[in-house]
């Protein structure tokens, strides 16, 4: 990647200082996301690291506990609607965050996404059952019994069975050789949001060809 122009902001529509608060995928912390979050900043916007810590708990509670004040801090610090880029999981809370603040947001980016569906290789499976029994036993009371699967109720499940509101421009970056969930279930399946590039599910968030799709859908959603 830092053999390409992208990487350093040439070839690339350059932002307005509006803030792109970006969210890990599973088992991930904001730390991987540091070359994404520093490119970011050199085209021309306010990158906003999540603040979740780990993402290896119940998302209704990393949304409404950490994510939503590092929301509410980038809106404070801009005072314009934020760009939302999720990379995995981070892209399914992203969309769902769109969803409950759709006022707020102008574009959510979902860099590998499963956001049609959970369909993944059995070790991410596995390594999802063992983060929900953890859930349950830490949290009891505070959460729902079907936790961190389809079947729960909370606000964040809900959400996902809604549309993402219109005003928010929405985009989904995949890769055929995904390896770790299934590509098809990374497409919205509408005209002109899906876009697919070479690579592998991790190498996304250090993709040139990925980072300059991001740059041309950030510009194409400004307030």
């Amino acid at each position: 990647m830092h053999a390409s122009p992208v990487y350093y902001g040439f070839g690339v529509t350059h932002g307005d200082r509006s803030a792109v608060v970006i969210i890990p995928g599973f088992l991930g912390t904001d730390l991987y996301l540091t070359e994404l979050h520093g490119w970011l900043a050199r085209i021309g916007y306010r990158p906003y690291f999540s603040g979740i810590g780990i993402n290896a708990e119940c998302p209704n509670l990393l949304i409404q506990r950490r994510l939503n004040a590092t929301i509410d801090r980038a809106l404070g610090e801009t005072g314009k609607k934020i760009h939302l880029i999720g990379h995995s999981l981070g892209g399914v809370i992203a969309r769902a965050v769109a969803r409950q603040r759709a006022k707020d947001v102008a574009s959510v980016i979902t860099l590998a996404s499963p956001i049609r569906g959970t369909v993944a290789n059995q070790t991410v499976l596995s390594a999802a059952e063992a983060v929900r029994l953890r859930i349950l036993r830490e949290h009891g009371d505070g959460v729902l019994p079907g936790c961190y699967t389809g079947r729960c109720t909370c606000n964040f499940v809900g959400s996902l069975k809604r549309n993402v509101p219109g005003l928010v421009r929405e985009t989904a970056i995949y890769t055929r050789h995904d390896g770790v969930v299934n590509w098809r279930y990374c497409m919205t399946l509408k005209k002109g949001r899906d876009f697919e590039v070479s690579g592998t599910h991790i190498g996304m968030v250090f993709n040139s060809a990925a980072y300059a799709i991001i740059a041309d859908r950030l510009a194409m959603a400004r307030d």
